[in-house]
């Protein structure tokens, strides 16, 4: 991906994903008294860490590789921006569903 928007919309969309199957995965199960369920839990926020720095990081990183630091400092503060904008669309939405609830 060469596009700072793709890149913040995939972060925010695996965000929403995992999110969405813990929330499926609460109401259908039980939570299990067994050593699974942390060692799930770590292993999904490594995974999750190696996901996000590949988004925001590798293109900057490819950049600056080849000596075109400006481009990298625009490509990683534009995709952080626009997942900025997208964290505050999810928080106002949070918040006007428990005002309504």
């Amino acid at each position: 991906m060469q596009n700072p928007v793709y890149n913040a919309i995939a972060a925010a969309g695996y965000i929403a994903g995992v999110v969405l199957l813990i929330f499926l995965g609460a109401n259908i199960f039980d939570e299990p008294d067994n050593i699974l369920m942390p060692m799930g839990m770590l292993s999904l926020l490594v995974f999750s860490v190696a996901i996000m720095a590949y988004l925001f990081f590798y293109q900057p990183l490819i950049l600056m590789m080849e000596n075109k630091h400006a481009e990298a400092a625009q490509f990683f503060l534009t995709t952080l921006g626009i997942f900025a904008c997208i964290v505050a669309a999810f928080l106002a939405a949070g918040v006007i569903i428990s005002f309504i609830t």
